[in-house]
C-alpha cells in the first residue's frame, strides 16, 4: 500500500490520487505522447537569424549566414553610395559592410557598441550587414509566413520572403545577396 501511495505522489506531485485517477492521468499522458503531430509541426520550416534594424525585428535564413561579429575597425571608402559603411578585416579577409537601414531607407540610429555585423554569403559573394543588435536564432514554420505588411513598401518589399505573426520581417537572402544594386562598380577616370 505504501508503494502505491509513493507511485501516486510521483505521478501527481504532492497530492494523492485514487487508482482510477492515476489510470486517467496515465492514459491522458499516453494519448498526448502518441498523438500525430499537426501540420505546423511537420511542415517545412526555416531556421533564421533574427536581428534588430531601426527598432523592427528582421530575420535572414541561416543558410546564408556565415557568422556574426562585433563592429570593429571599420575603414570608410570614399566615392561609394551612402549605404556602404566601409571595409573591415575579418581574420585576414577584407570584407565590405553595408548599412541595410540606409539601403532600405529606414531611419538611422547611429553606431553603438551593440552594433553587430552579420556576414552573409552565397556562391562567390560575401559581405557584412550592419545590425543594431542580434536577437538570436529560431525556427519559423513556412506556414506561419504571411505576405507583406502595408508598411513595407518600396525597396524592402523586393527582398521580402514573408512576415511572421509576431511581425518579424523575413528577408530573402538569395535576392539580397544576388542583387546587383549592392555591388559597387565605379571607375575613376584619370
Amino acid at each position: 500500500m505504501e508503494r502505491k501511495r509513493k507511485k501516486s505522489e510521483t505521478i501527481a506531485g504532492s497530492g494523492e490520487l485514487t487508482p482510477a485517477e492515476e489510470k486517467r492521468v496515465l492514459r491522458a499522458r499516453a494519448k498526448a505522447l502518441a498523438r500525430e503531430p499537426d501540420e505546423a509541426e511537420t511542415g517545412e520550416s526555416l531556421e533564421v537569424l533574427e536581428f534588430l534594424l531601426a527598432y523592427e525585428t528582421y530575420a535572414v535564413e541561416m543558410s546564408y549566414v556565415r557568422e556574426t561579429l562585433p563592429l570593429r575597425d571599420l575603414t570608410p571608402v570614399p566615392c561609394t553610395p551612402p549605404f556602404v559603411l566601409g571595409l573591415t578585416n575579418v581574420r585576414g579577409r577584407i570584407m565590405s559592410v553595408i548599412d541595410i537601414k540606409r539601403f532600405f531607407d529606414l531611419p538611422a540610429k547611429g553606431l553603438t557598441e551593440l552594433n553587430r555585423v552579420i556576414i552573409v554569403h552565397d556562391r562567390g559573394m560575401e559581405f557584412g550587414i550592419l545590425a543594431d543588435a542580434i536577437c538570436g536564432v529560431r525556427t519559423i514554420p513556412l506556414a506561419e509566413l504571411q505576405p507583406s505588411l502595408p508598411t513595407l513598401t518600396g525597396i524592402r518589399e523586393e527582398y521580402l520572403r514573408g512576415v511572421t505573426s509576431g511581425r518579424t520581417v523575413v528577408l530573402d537572402g538569395a535576392k539580397l545577396i544576388g542583387d546587383r544594386k549592392i555591388i559597387v562598380h565605379e571607375e575613376i577616370e584619370d
